[in-house]
């Protein structure tokens, strides 16, 4: 169970990884990596589709990997991203009590949570 959490949460990254750099890799690199992540296919399968070995295939998305978690690591949009998904979350819940509560101090929260949201970007 533990295993499929963990690789659930390894697809969820390569994906994010490669919607928000995807387009700095070249097309035969878009392709392969996008086959792999989007479309879930095996190496197998797109060596087949894209008239290369399996170890092609491998060296391809280890490369791709390994480029997107640099422009990641080096620009951080994945991560702001991802903080700025949180506190939108957390705004959604603020409202939620809001409307059953009608406490102002919960607008005030809102209001300062999005502040730091207009700071971020």
């Amino acid at each position: 169970m533990i295993a499929q959490v963990i690789r659930v949460n390894e697809i969820l990254k390569q994906t994010l990884l490669y919607d928000f750099y995807g387009e700095l890799l070249t097309e035969h690199q878009k392709e392969i990596y996008g086959q792999f992540v989007s479309e879930d296919l095996s190496l197998g399968e797109i060596a087949k589709e894209a008239g290369i070995s399996r170890q092609g295939v491998h060296d391809i998305i280890k490369r791709c990997s390994l480029a997107l978690k640099g422009y990641e690591e080096k620009l951080h949009l994945v991560e702001r991203f991802m903080a700025v998904k949180k506190k939108v979350e957390h705004i959604d819940e603020l409202l939620d009590r809001y409307e059953k509560e009608k406490d102002e101090a919960v607008l005030q929260t809102i209001r300062e949570i999005s502040s730091d949201i207009i700071d971020e970007l």
